[in-house]
């Protein structure tokens, strides 16, 4: 008998990695959710594991997404993908991860001071004076 109607509070349930990622939706498909585990992407209480690892409640898992890392604490399992506030309820960021990931947003906000980009694309005249400044340097 399988554990296919699986709760999100129940400790009983044997869920797999890839199928719990999506149903937290961290990522939208469970091809994806494969593929990140796969490439090294996300690691299970500190080490590099398989798409088919059995998640546990308290596990600390590790992941990217796009530019963010995220550290977050298992708290709950569900083999469906729910609602994004219930699905919130499955897992808790630490306090580290929301602190390093509002930092690298704020650097990210600076850095594109740093170099705006300009509003039309460059005329031919303007490219010939980019490569000659470009040149000079």
């Amino acid at each position: 008998m399988s554990n296919s109607t699986a709760k999100p509070n129940d400790t009983t349930a044997i869920l797999r990695l890839d199928k719990w990622l999506w149903a937290c939706r961290f990522y939208k498909t469970r091809s994806l959710a494969k593929d990140m585990i796969d490439g090294g992407k996300v690691q299970y209480n500190g080490q590099r594991c398989k798409a088919s690892r059995n998640v546990e409640l308290g596990a600390t898992i590790k992941l990217t997404q796009g530019t963010d890392e995220r550290t977050v604490l298992v708290k709950g399992l569900s083999e469906q993908r729910l609602a994004a506030p219930l699905a919130q309820q499955l897992y808790e960021e630490t306090a580290e991860s929301i602190k390093l990931r509002a930092e690298r947003a704020e650097l990210r906000k600076m850095n594109v001071l740093f170099a705006p980009h300009p509003e039309t694309k460059p005329d031919k005249k303007m490219r010939r004076q980019l490569l000659q400044l470009k040149s000079q340097q």
